[in-house]
């Protein structure tokens, strides 16, 4: 092989390899698989499913597309904020390494895609499971096209985008049961008489829901600096970190104890991961007391790496526990 070869073939691999790892800044790979992981598992904790390799990856496939599309749409809307701070300006729109109309392309494809996987593969006794795509399609264009541009408005962005940011937990749910109707009983195979309410999947939604207030709020807190040079309006007080942010961290995390009590309640699952995710709430709820009482970067951080452990440990509990 002569030099000049040598040289397209390499410049070729490199142009292949950057492509790649900017289609995966693109979709926001990390947190998109954090949002898919308890999209699986609420998938699995619905009654009457058992695990099984070609499904879980079907559904992991599918959140993962649509969760992308969400993201390159965000990065693509908010472009010319991106490039003005930090730690966003190596995106690939922000940097100009990728257009705008690709970046929109992408998240076409990739959407579409995805709520036709999450509608085709989860269809149970119908041709289509078409409450589990509308929640898909619902999902991704309140994240999108509401929740983005909603920002720069005002601070009820966080409230607006602790929907779609929840969404995948019922999403998982109606994969499985393709009932929305919280008022709904679903039967338990192999157990006469048993049903379980509808209302669980809403539940989870519920407690991913709450979770989203101290997580987000303590990363705003964290970046304040950076957000407020974009123009994002994401804390609830309008001269930025106060004892107002954090007093409304502590009441959203304190809200998260009963609601992770109520898959118990229901019959979903067992006492054991009861008390765990009691602990892992009361934990929670201390690291935000700390933020209120010594209202600095330092607490706000320990605030959001809690949150961050906190969702893996209470939804595996869920699911090691799950009685249905």
């Amino acid at each position: 092989m002569d030099s000049v070869t040598k040289n397209i073939t390499g410049s070729t691999s490199y142009s292949l390899a950057a492509r790649f790892k900017d289609y995966m800044l693109l979709s926001k790979f990390t947190l998109s698989f954090t949002v898919v992981f308890t999209c699986v598992i609420c998938y699995l904790l619905a009654p009457n499913i058992s695990f099984d390799w070609f499904y879980v990856l079907m559904l992991f496939v599918g959140g993962m597309l649509i969760t992308g599309s969400a993201n390159a749409i965000n990065q693509a809307v908010e472009k010319d904020t991106d490039a003005q701070m930090k730690r966003t300006a190596n995106r690939p729109v922000a940097s100009g390494r990728m257009s705008q109309a690709h970046a929109y392309m992408f998240a076409f494809i990739t959407g579409s895609i995805g709520v036709f996987m999450v509608g085709y593969f989860f269809r149970g006794n119908e041709s289509f499971n078409i409450p589990a795509a509308l929640l898909s399609a619902f999902s991704l264009f309140l994240y999108a096209f509401i929740y983005t541009p909603l920002k720069k408005v005002n601070s009820i962005a966080v409230l607006v985008g602790a929907i779609p940011g929840a969404l995948p937990c019922l999403i998982g749910w109606v994969a499985a049961t393709g009932i929305v109707d919280p008022f709904a009983e679903i039967p338990v195979l192999g157990n006469a008489g048993k049903t379980i309410s509808n209302g669980a999947g809403w539940v989870l939604f519920g407690i991913q829901f709450l979770w989203q207030f101290p997580h987000f709020w303590a990363i705003a807190w964290v970046a304040h600096k950076d957000y407020s040079t974009a123009g994002f309006k994401l804390l609830p007080a309008d001269k930025g970190p106060t004892k107002f942010t954090a007093m409304q961290a502590v009441m959203y995390s304190v809200l998260m104890i009963p609601m992770g009590i109520l898959p118990r309640v229901l019959g979903l699952t067992g006492n054991v991961s009861m008390y765990i995710v009691i602990a892992a709430n009361l934990f929670m709820v201390i690291q935000c007391i700390r933020l209120l009482i010594s209202m600095d970067v330092k607490a706000a951080r320990r605030v959001m790496f809690s949150s961050y452990i906190y969702l893996p440990i209470v939804f595996l509990a869920l699911l090691a526990d799950k009685n249905v």
